[in-house]
C-alpha cells in the first residue's frame, strides 16, 4: 500500500467520484482508507458523556484503496506512485507522471 496518512487523494469511482481530501486513517490489512469529508454516513448515537444529547451524527466511512488515486502536489493530477532507492540508501516515493519525489 503506497498511501500514507495526510496524503492528498481523489476518488476515481463510485458515488463519491471527483471528490478529494486528506487521508485520515489507513487500514492496510483491509485495504481501506478514511478520507476527510468523503463518504459521509449518519450514525445514531445514544446519550453518553461525550455526546450528552445523543442524536444523529455524520462521520466518514472507509473507502476501498482501489477507488482512490494519489494527487501529486507538483503536477496536481491523479497519478500512480512508484518507489525507488536513493544513493544514501533511503527509500522514497515518486510520482510516475512528473518523476517528482514525494515525501
Amino acid at each position: 500500500m503506497n498511501l500514507k496518512k495526510s496524503d492528498l487523494v481523489t476518488v476515481i469511482s463510485g458515488n463519491e467520484k471527483g471528490k478529494s481530501g486528506r487521508v485520515l486513517l489507513v487500514f492496510p490489512g483491509e485495504e481501506r482508507i478514511i478520507i476527510e469529508k468523503v463518504n459521509l454516513v449518519k450514525r445514531h448515537m445514544r446519550p453518553s458523556s461525550e455526546f450528552p444529547q445523543g442524536g444523529i451524527r455524520e462521520k466518514e466511512a472507509s473507502v476501498h484503496i482501489s477507488k482512490v488515486m494519489f494527487l501529486c502536489p507538483k503536477c496536481g493530477q491523479p497519478c500512480r506512485l512508484g518507489k525507488k532507492n536513493l544513493e544514501e540508501g533511503t527509500k522514497v516515493r515518486f510520482c510516475k507522471k512528473c518523476k517528482e519525489v514525494v515525501n
